[in-house]
């Protein structure tokens, strides 16, 4: 079994900064493509920023030159580097690696999401 659990979402005024975390648990080989997303309140979910498992990004346009996508294969870890925050970034954001288990398989898996509030 496979599990994602996030951490590091806070309370923050805007121009701040947060470090979102995503940490990958369970029979795990690899990590392949890994991925942020956020859902605000009354939206639906929409893609963050993205990276391969061979470390290309993409960024949605909202968060372009604010956010960074990272992570540690060591740690089956994924990050969210968060700059120069806006009150327009408030959202629970959600972490979604492809994992490929121990006995071969493929999951989708999610993260369980973690509040970040932009405000003064």
């Amino acid at each position: 079994q496979v599990q994602l659990v996030e951490s590091g979402g806070d309370l923050v005024q805007p121009g701040g900064s947060l470090r979102l975390s995503c940490a990958a648990s369970g029979s795990i080989c690899g990590i392949g493509a890994t991925g942020w997303y956020r859902q605000a309140p009354g939206k639906q979910r929409e893609l963050v920023a993205t990276m391969t498992g061979g470390g290309r990004t993409y960024y949605a346009d909202s968060v372009k030159k604010r956010f960074t996508i990272s992570r540690d294969n060591a740690k089956n870890t994924l990050y969210l580097q968060m700059n120069s925050l806006k009150p327009e970034d408030t959202a629970v954001y959600y972490c979604n690696a492809e994992v490929v288990t121990a006995g071969g398989g493929i999951i989708n898996a999610w993260g369980q999401g973690t509040l970040v509030t932009v405000s003064s």
